[in-house]
């Protein structure tokens, strides 16, 4: 398998479909391709950042994280599509840290109000693009991946093979037009193949051409279908590599523990408990912290947990109570956003108006595999296995941690056992480093334990809503949405500056500013409220606790108006967006939606439009002698371009499930400055028997590709809360439902 270096080799110049559109020379010079940071093993060449071809197989790189859903097989398809090779014959390989792997879509717009407008060209093309270039933003997230690599990795298999066939051409002398590729091959006029591994040397001594032709979509022969998961055998077999799984020669095993009082410092241990234990090799001291280096991982955790340690104060509110009182005085505040504000709510609002009041917990990411991270110091030089959403950053988290230069860093990112955002914040590989350095020269592995994963996440924020709507005739004339919550990018910012800012952040109102609903005067202010506990990335962000509050008030003005509730939000949507009114007549024909209900049956909808993609749920909930047993879910969603049906279908149950699960059982409390939470006995999951039958109608009416990692979460919440009241009259307005509803098991 070829070897990984981020050493510069060559450049591809390959940019965006505006730059093969013929854009001037300035806006391809600022997106092109940035330095190809592969060196391939002996026998084999890099063709560009994304693609190595040898005499033994063909390697494409991908460098967005495989935490399970399916990108590895997705983005090699998209080379292997334009290369013309078997699918099941590549090989992938992540990506190394490199400028060359920047996520250019996740500052793209992607409101629902330019989805019929054909993609962005030119210099607002390039805009996008700029700033997660200029900051090497290889970043899994946002529900970017495909989108970003649509063109750049089509691309890259298209220009491959042009190489391949001048190469070809050359060394039989004939024309290139006489020549054509099956996959794996060229083939001569007659009939005799030369294999690409024959003629990369020489094809990768050419200039690759700027714009190569990509197939359109009538001639694709693996994109657009369902194809076997690349990634499935290793894991169904054991052999699968995730971080937990590295090994090395005369490797040492560790595990941490950190101050559960959130932000507090450590004063003070006594390790000898510890160090009295058989198999326990250091006690490390992190400062913040301490880890314990051992011959295996349980006796690090048992060791570790043994240490008597004074821990200090945490900085914020000691308890769920006086959080949320904090997270509620920030709307006496000015609002860090106002991200929509048509027409004269307030003016419009004067009077009586219907009003409701919501609440989102907090909530821990919770991923199978724990936190961990495998390092290799050697004093000039850092080595480090981690599964990651940012190598980027978390190779200059690890160099930072031991005082090196990033240059000095080699990172490897694994498999993952989950990540929902969780692992974009990669401070555990700079523990990991830490401890690594007590022990220099020999490989040491950190794994955190359940409980220091639970008690230390970078958590989906508090939030709390404020809603009012005036109807005039049964319809909506005016909505207001307050939404306060710890400011997610406040945080991010202040963190990487070292001063206390607040930037207006659109994650405070997303899932409720960007929504295609057509109210004269609407209103969507977003405050930050001053909490120190650390919130990161939540699978789907904002749009997750912000699509239950607007959807289960859309639900509440419904039934004000004694209208159909999906009716009702078809007759705000049509005259704005009809693809997100296609998706929601959809959702009403797959579901059934008018058929008579019988008796101890409640069924409720909704729909947000979010990464670009406007999905609609169905949920149908019954009753079974007082308890609640889900027993269907029914989805429809537009990605504009559908790349693995199968996959897409899979990613939209994955996360709709994901969704259910936390809002039946999801809430991260606190006490003495403390997470309450520890392991799954108390912080529960969605388990097989109580999730419902799931039945997706996918559609692909959008112009522009929309994202499909995080889509199905934000409606789960707010249409389970629906069909609850469909069902027994009792309207939620707080997370997690089981608070007042008891579910089947």
């Amino acid at each position: 398998m070829a070897r990984l270096r981020t050493i510069t080799r060559r450049t591809l110049l390959i940019g965006s479909v505006a730059v093969t559109g013929g854009a001037a020379f300035g806006v391809w010079q600022a997106v092109r391709t940035p330095a190809d940071p592969l060196r391939p093993g002996a026998g084999a060449v890099a063709m560009n950042p994304w693609l190595i071809i040898g005499a033994e197989a063909i390697t494409v790189i991908v460098p967005r994280a495989e935490m399970g859903q399916g990108v590895q097989t997705t983005l090699a398809a998209l080379v292997a599509e334009e290369l013309d090779a078997d699918l099941a014959t590549i090989r992938v390989e992540h990506g190394p840290p490199a400028q060359a792997y920047f996520n250019g879509a996740l500052f793209a717009g992607r409101e629902y109000e330019k989805s019929d407008l054909p993609p962005p060209s030119g210099w607002s093309a390039v805009l996008a693009q700029a700033a997660p270039k200029i900051l090497s933003l290889e970043v899994t997230g946002g529900s970017t991946s495909t989108i970003d690599a649509f063109d750049k990795m089509r691309l890259a298999g298209a220009s491959a093979r042009l190489a391949l066939l001048r190469a070809a051409s050359e060394r039989l002398g004939i024309g290139q037009d006489l020549l054509k590729t099956v996959p794996g091959a060229v083939v001569a006029p007659d009939g005799s193949r030369l294999p690409y591994g024959s003629l990369a040397e020489a094809a990768a001594t050419f200039a690759p051409p700027r714009a190569p032709r990509l197939k359109p979509a009538s001639e694709w022969r693996l994109l657009g279908k369902s194809q076997p998961r690349l990634d499935q055998p290793a894991k169904a077999t054991g052999t699968a590599i995730f971080g937990m799984d590295v090994r090395l020669p005369g490797m040492r095993f560790a595990s941490l523990r950190m101050n559960p009082r959130l932000g507090g410092a450590m004063l003070g241990f006594d390790a000898s408990a510890a160090e009295a234990m058989d198999g326990v090799e250091k006690v490390v001291d992190l400062g913040g912290g301490v880890a314990v280096i051992a011959n295996n991982t349980w006796t690090a955790i048992q060791a570790v947990n043994a240490i008597d340690v004074t821990w200090g104060d945490a900085p914020y509110p000691p308890d769920t109570t006086s959080i949320f009182d904090r997270i509620e005085a920030a709307f006496d505040d000015r609002p860090n956003i106002v991200s929509r504000d048509d027409g004269d709510a307030e003016a419009a609002l004067a009077g009586e108006a219907v009003a409701a009041e919501y609440r989102a917990p907090y909530l821990a990411h919770a991923t199978m595999e724990v936190m961990n991270s495998t390092a290799l110091y050697t004093g000039d030089a850092l080595e480090i296995w981690s599964p990651n959403q940012s190598p980027m950053q978390a190779a200059r988290e690890a160099a930072r941690a031991v005082g090196l230069s990033p240059g000095a860093v080699t990172l490897h990112t694994t498999l993952m056992g989950g990540g929902f955002g969780r692992r974009a914040n990669v401070e555990f590989a700079g523990y990991a480093a830490k401890v690594a350095r007590a022990m220099p020269g020999v490989p040491v592995q950190t794994t955190w334990s359940r409980e220091e994963d639970m008690r230390h996440d970078y958590y989906r924020p508090g939030a709390i809503a404020r809603l009012r709507a005036r109807l005039t005739g049964g319809r909506v004339t005016a909505l207001e949405a307050r939404m306060s919550a710890p400011s997610i990018m406040g945080q991010m910012v202040s963190a990487q500056v070292g001063l206390s800012l607040s930037p207006p952040d659109r994650t405070l109102t997303e899932g409720a500013h960007d929504q295609p609903y057509a109210i004269e005067n609407f209103r969507v202010a977003g405050h930050a409220a001053d909490v120190a506990i650390p919130v990161g990335f939540w699978r789907s962000v904002g749009n997750s606790q912000n699509a239950f509050f607007l959807e289960s008030f859309i639900d509440e003005l419904a039934v004000a108006a004694g209208a159909d509730p999906l009716d009702f939000r078809l007759n705000l949507i049509r005259p704005a967006h009809e693809v997100s009114a296609y998706v929601l007549e959809k959702a009403r024909e797959i579901s059934g939606w008018d058929r008579p209900k019988p008796a101890g049956i409640g069924r409720g909808v909704a729909f947000t439009y979010s990464f670009g993609s406007p999905v609609a749920q169905v949920i149908e909930v019954r009753d079974e002698g007082g308890q609640i047993r889900l027993s269907h879910m029914w989805i429809a969603a537009d990605l504009g371009t559908i790349l693995d049906p199968r996959n897409v279908e899979a990613q939209l149950t994955g996360a709709a499930t994901f969704g259910l699960s936390a809002a039946i059982h999801g809430e991260i409390t606190f006490a003495d400055g403390a997470v309450e939470q520890e392991n799954f006995p108390d912080y529960d999951a969605l388990r097989m028997p109580g999730a419902p039958r799931f039945t997706v109608a996918l559609s692909d009416r959008n112009r522009r590709m929309g994202g499909v990692g995080e889509i199905g979460t934000p409606p789960a919440a707010p249409a389970l809360a629906n069909a609850l009241f469909d069902l027994t009259g009792r309207r939620a307005r707080a997370l997690p439902l089981s608070r007042m509803f008891d579910f089947a098991t």
